[in-house]
């Protein structure tokens, strides 16, 4: 790709960005959020159509004007979110869409795509069920349908976006393994990754974007992890590391949990008899794979969600359970992981979302009446303090991007002075700038005495800021152990399931 430019109403996604790629690697694209990373690959996967610049495959000049043209050159794309439908088995899924085979015909021959399915499973360590429905499989499986999809097809370039963000450790280690297999067979692996040490652990080279140009391309081997991060943000950062010597912690006991047990949103039980505590000024971590309790445990301490048995006590009270209001009251602050859809309202102003928890406070309201000018100075005080980029504090949250998103949540959170923080997913989605931010902000809290329970699926997030890490798998703590001390693979085997050696 030569000199590829696209350009949006009011934005330039990508500026002369150029890109090159061989057969038989892995190639890494790094870059921050709206560096110019998905754009590129939308134009390489003819979703979008670019303004300027050229593309050649294999020697050739090729100019796409649908994604069927790319699937026909051989150019498939695994985005961050499964294109699979639920109900349908793996072997549909795989042929569905595929017009060159079996999806041109009326009749489609199950037994054989089966066959080829197990076939391509085999071959490339991708172990899954044929005739399993996708709704049936765990995450992990669901992405090995998506790259049986594209083998299928015969791609001889698989575009990966963040493929690891919803593995265990030992799912990603055998996914570098698949890729690493690929490539040795003639394939070309694009590997879009905000995860530095996966992109040293899997990629040849490394190409990074900034501000929609590219900025180097990268031996992946000779870089260092500092060396990336700097080329992606354009300065030296601290790229996080495990703490290496344990910080001396109060004896005061903020948030104690005993016994709690909460149903999930079918009526099933996704919090099972679950008892830990948290003492002032400590963050402890909480790891598991997606869908394990952890969203049901946060909404139970912030009181969105009630409890079936057991009990909360916050300061030294006990809460009732199933009241936000009272949760807010007694010192709970909660970041959710979905920012826009539970942690904001989107069609509001930043001031609305900035006071929505506290407008009825007597420094933000006279009776049935609104200090429109003091809740503005809020906001203004917030934006300053935590540096987020808006046009204004009347501009609809829903204009942000996500990393000052984030920073507009942990700000208003953090206004109301806490006695307890649960945050969910802090990071997610971020560029590695954003992420140090974010880390410098908890880190400043716990030191302010805030007890922190952070739930990633991060498991270099949580080693870098955690205490104490809990692990859960299927509603359940299976496992605490010392972030300083502790591996990834260990914390990994937990995560799904297996027990301590």
């Amino acid at each position: 790709m030569v000199g590829i430019s696209k350009r949006f109403p009011g934005v330039v996604a990508n500026d002369d960005a150029s890109f090159e790629a061989a057969e038989g690697e892995v190639h890494a694209l790094l870059g921050e959020n709206g560096a110019g990373k998905t754009t590129l690959s939308n134009i390489l996967t003819g979703l979008y159509r670019q303004d300027e610049g050229e593309i050649e495959l294999y020697g050739e000049q090729v100019r796409f004007h649908s994604p069927r043209d790319a699937l026909d050159a051989g150019i498939c794309m695994v985005h961050q979110h499964f294109r699979l439908v639920e109900p349908f088995s793996v072997a549909e899924n795989v042929v569905l869409g595929d017009h060159r085979r079996e999806g041109r015909r009326l009749v489609v021959h199950s037994g054989a795509i089966e066959k080829r399915v197990g076939e391509l499973s085999s071959r490339y360590g991708l172990a899954v069920n044929p005739r399993a429905r996708v709704w049936q499989l765990s995450v992990g499986e669901q992405q090995r349908v998506e790259i049986l999809k594209a083998l299928y097809r015969e791609a001889r370039i698989l575009i990966m976006d963040e493929p690891t963000a919803v593995l265990t450790p030992q799912e990603a280690k055998a996914l570098f393994e698949t890729l690493r297999a690929m490539a040795d067979e003639g394939k070309t692996v694009i590997f879009i990754s905000h995860k530095l040490h996966e992109v040293k652990a899997v990629a040849d080279r490394v190409t990074v974007l900034r501000a929609g140009r590219t900025v180097a391309t990268v031996d992946a081997r000779s870089a260092t992890l500092s060396s990336l991060a700097a080329l992606m943000v354009g300065r030296e950062i601290d790229v996080a590391r495990p703490l290496e010597q344990p910080r001396t912690l109060s004896d005061v006991l903020t948030l104690e949990v005993d016994g709690l047990t909460v149903a999930g949103d079918r009526g099933n039980i996704a919090v099972k008899d679950v008892s830990f505590a948290l003492r002032e000024g400590e963050i402890v971590g909480v790891a598991g794979v997606a869908g394990n309790g952890q969203r049901e445990l946060a909404e139970a301490l912030s009181g969105m969600r009630d409890l079936r048995a057991g009990s909360v006590r916050v300061g030294g009270k006990q809460l009732r359970g199933g009241d936000p209001r009272e949760a807010i009251m007694a010192g709970v602050a909660h970041v959710p992981e979905d920012r826009l859809g539970t942690g904001l309202a989107p069609s509001l102003s930043v001031t609305s979302n900035v006071v929505i928890k506290t407008y009825r406070s007597r420094s933000l309201s006279r009776g049935p009446l609104l200090a429109l000018r003091r809740m503005r100075e809020t906001a203004v005080g917030i934006i300053r303090r935590y540096d987020v980029k808006t046009p204004g504090p009347g501009t609809p949250v829903r204009n942000l991007s996500g990393g000052n998103l984030q920073k507009l949540v942990l700000g208003r959170e953090f206004a109301d002075d806490p006695l307890v923080l649960v945050v969910a997913q802090p990071t997610r989605g971020l560029d590695v700038g954003a992420i140090e931010t974010v880390h410098s902000y908890l880190r400043e809290a716990a030191a302010n005495g805030v007890a922190i329970l952070l739930m990633s699926e991060d498991l270099d997030e949580i080693r870098a800021l955690a205490d104490r890490i809990l692990v859960v798998y299927e509603g359940e703590i299976v496992g605490e152990l010392s972030a300083g001390s502790t591996s990834i693979e260990e914390i990994g085997l937990l995560m799904a399931g297996g027990t301590r050696g």
